[in-house]
């Protein structure tokens, strides 16, 4: 992405990370935020590729980030946060520079937002651990009674073009004999 001349004067041209003043800087927004200058960090090439990666196994160079934690900047303050607390379970620097510092909550919750948006989220498994999407088929793995009829949808009916229930991983609907019924994930396999 391009640099806003604002943003190039706030980063004296050089990477709000690691201070490496690469010619090809690039801006980030620091996710879930939106574009807005106030959202985005100044990023080196070496730096976005690596956040890009998600790829943070070469840690001296994400140690640049103990001074970086420090910036008068909240973007540049929630991305060195974010990238330390993924380091923190393997590296001690990264530990103690969290601790030692300290960001308002508004920060820390922006730093955790992209994690609990995506922990939020509802996944649909079959019995074997495969994630289902809306528009799958699936086979049943045992025999079904379909609830309101007669009638006992047997092992290995194929299932086609079911819809995930949002609110709940357990469950998915689909058509059997026409009538749209609720199956549990647990008695279906994704058909390849």
């Amino acid at each position: 992405m391009s640099i806003n001349p604002q943003l190039q004067n706030r980063s004296n041209q050089a990477c709000e990370l690691c201070l490496n003043p690469d010619s090809d800087l690039n801006a980030y927004t620091v996710p879930p935020r939106n574009e807005s200058i106030e959202n985005q960090v100044v990023l080196c090439s070496e730096c976005l590729g690596q956040i890009a990666s998600g790829d943070y196994t070469n840690t001296h160079h994400w140690r640049c980030l103990e001074g970086s934690i420090w910036s008068e900047v909240p973007s540049v303050q929630v991305l060195s946060y974010k990238i330390m607390s993924r380091l923190s379970s393997t590296e001690e620097w990264a530990r103690d520079t969290i601790e030692s510092v300290y960001l308002d909550e508004s920060l820390v919750e922006w730093a955790n937002a992209e994690d609990a948006l995506e922990a939020g989220k509802v996944i649909h498994k079959d019995s074997f651990g495969v994630v289902l999407e809306t528009g799958d088929s699936v086979i049943l793995t045992q025999n079904l009674n379909v609830k309101g009829t007669s009638y006992i949808a047997p092992k290995g009916t194929m299932v086609r073009k079911i819809k995930l229930v949002p609110d709940n991983a357990d469950q998915i609907e689909g058509k059997i004999n026409g009538d749209t019924i609720v199956i549990l994930t647990r008695f279906v396999r994704k058909s390849v």
